[in-house]
């Protein structure tokens, strides 16, 4: 709908009513007053707000969160510790692989004490992303000995005063990438102030591509990370900034929230525009990580897991949480240490810079136990991977991994979550029943498909509309097959017919009449010949 003031409404020839009135007649089309969405074969998810014109009766968006499993990862290592975190992890071939900071405090009645060791950047590597092992590599001597997992360690490279305990690791899909860059990392620098770029052939053994930081407007203290967008064809960063303050290298007076600055490149090494991320409908919050990534199964969807820092103050409540001792010991060395609070969120974007971010936890403290509901906790991996079923014949899921006795325990620990494919928003609607309607859109395949699920006595129903709302002959309600079970992709079929091809590249609306049911996503593919 175009937007209206009390400037164009005094300037009408007719009523404002009248005026009004008469828009209500007009096709939708002319309202939306856009070119119809191209979906081409593109999977959909409703992560955000692009496929949805209208939701009718108790057919509302609801965010899902995921379910704890075990924990699958010890940092209990003599060169690891309290402090590790900042995980990076992608299935490469076969294997899954995993960095992350490995650091130890020492928290106690005396204050904060964190000489036991230096940052090391650590490797570990799993068959199917739950069981994990840390490999001897006999890169960096360790009291000694040099086996261990470690990776990158402070002066490593000569000349170069890299920390490797902010480290952010991924391997590029560039299809130009060269073989001897498969990998890169980003990794902060202290002097000069900023981000250096490393490479690596096999993932393990990194250089760095440059000497001087590629990027240095930022404060950077935090995981900071860069990938390759396949859909915009280019390197993406995002990384820590303070909405206010100072924070050079001759300055640290950060001030304001913690935000998210990004920008782009063709190279990995020179990046332009610097644009600061803005939001939907969402307040100014302290946000730490960002983990933003392209969805691999909807690659055009950037999806990020930013981390929210809550200064909940001194209360009885907050006495009741777990590990008081601990929490007031924290609190000796800085008040936020002990009473802050930290969870993990979801956003999404499609150009990467304006992002849907649900306000409404995704993953919250969970449960009180030891290890939970203090500073640290839910700082979730960079990025989602899929994995096994727990039992045969069940959908594959997603697996996230978030830490937990951070800063308390001898060792940090990771714990898995998993959540299914598409599942972080749905549109729901209860026995009372619901529906959606999408905005005009063309597509390319010739059927539709649906991530659903739906209860033993729930319901999915879809009829393809005009632009003017009108059942298409062929594709009505009454035509539908209706549909129900839980799958990631039912096929939409109208008296037994699922074939769209006289549709093809033509606009249409689609509604969908939803009973205790949930629907995550949608695809128009390419029907495979039987």
């Amino acid at each position: 709908m175009f937007p209206m003031n009390s400037r164009v409404l005094q300037a009408l020839p007719v009523s404002p009513l009248l005026f009004f009135s008469c828009l209500l007649l007009l096709p939708a089309s002319f309202l939306q007053g856009a070119e119809p969405l191209q979906l081409q074969t593109r999977r959909e998810l409703f992560i955000d707000d692009f496929l949805i014109e209208k939701l009718i009766g108790t057919a509302e968006q609801r965010l899902h969160q995921p379910t704890s499993e075990e924990i699958v990862l010890k940092h209990d290592a003599p060169w690891e510790g309290s402090g590790s975190g900042y995980h990076s992890i992608f299935k490469d071939g076969d294997i899954y692989r995993m960095y992350y900071k490995a650091w130890h405090l020492d928290v106690s009645e005396q204050g904060l004490k964190t000489d036991q060791h230096p940052l090391y950047c650590c490797y570990a590597e799993s068959d199917d992303g739950i069981h994990w092992k840390k490999p001897n590599l006999g890169i960096c001597e360790f009291n000694g000995s040099t086996d261990n997992n470690i990776i990158l360690y402070p002066g490593q490279f000569p000349g170069l005063n890299a920390d490797p305990g902010h480290p952010a690791i991924f391997k590029d899909e560039n299809p130009n990438c060269p073989p001897e860059s498969k990998y890169k990392a980003i990794i902060r620098s202290a002097k000069p102030h900023g981000l250096l770029a490393f490479h690596s052939a096999d993932g393990i053994h990194f250089k760095p591509m440059q000497s001087e930081p590629i990027i240095t407007q930022g404060a950077f203290d935090s995981q900071n990370l860069a990938f390759w967008d396949p859909v915009a064809e280019v390197y993406r960063a995002y990384w820590r900034i303070f909405t206010a303050g100072k924070t050079d290298q001759e300055n640290w007076k950060p001030a304001g929230h913690r935000a998210i600055r990004t920008a782009t490149s063709k190279d990995f090494l020179h990046w332009e525009p610097f644009v600061d991320l803005t939001y939907v409908d969402s307040p100014s919050e302290q946000l730490y990580t960002n983990q933003i990534k392209p969805y691999e199964r909807a690659p055009h969807l950037l999806i990020g897991f930013p981390t929210r820092y809550v200064e909940r103050g001194w209360s009885p409540a907050m006495e009741s949480l777990p590990e008081l001792t601990h929490r007031r010991w924290r609190s000796k060395v800085s008040d936020r240490y002990g009473m802050a609070i930290t969870e993990g969120l979801v956003m999404a974007s499609r150009d990467g810079t304006h992002f849907k971010r649900w306000n409404e936890a995704f993953l919250p403290p969970g449960r009180e136990r030891e290890g939970t509901w203090h500073y640290g906790q839910q700082y979730i991996g960079w990025h989602l991977v899929e994995t096994k079923a727990p039992q045969e014949g069940m959908l594959p899921e997603l697996s996230l991994y978030a830490t937990e006795s951070y800063w308390t325990n001898p060792g940090s620990e990771l714990r898995r979550y998993s959540i299914r494919p598409d599942g972080f928003v749905s549109i729901s609607a209860n026995r009372v029943g619901g529906e959606l309607l999408t905005p005009s859109l063309t597509f390319t395949g010739n059927e539709l498909t649906l991530n659903v699920a739906t209860s033993a006595a729930g319901s999915v129903q879809v009829e393809l509309q005009d632009t003017n709302g009108n059942p298409l002959p062929g594709y009505s309600l009454e035509e539908n097959d209706v549909l129900f079970g839980n799958s990631l992709d039912k096929s939409v079929s109208w008296n037994g017919n699922s074939d769209l091809t006289a549709l093809v590249e033509q606009p249409v609306r689609i509604r969908f009449v939803l009973n205790d049911a949930d629907l995550y996503s949608l695809q128009f593919r390419e029907k495979q010949a039987d």
